[in-house]
């Protein structure tokens, strides 16, 4: 049963740290830097107002 922990705990680790690799590669840095600006853009309900 050791074992078997020991393999998980070992997925885990790698998962993490290719997740780790993911978030930090600078490919995705646009991403996270559009996605980090879109709660300080107005909706499209506001730039466009309907009239009536």
């Amino acid at each position: 049963m050791s074992l078997l922990f020991s393999i998980w705990t070992v997925v885990v680790f790698v998962l993490f740290c290719g997740i780790v690799v993911w978030a930090w590669s600078s490919r995705r840095k646009e991403d996270f830097a559009a996605a980090a600006r879109m709660a300080l853009e107005p909706d499209d309900d506001e730039r466009n107002p309907k009239d009536g």
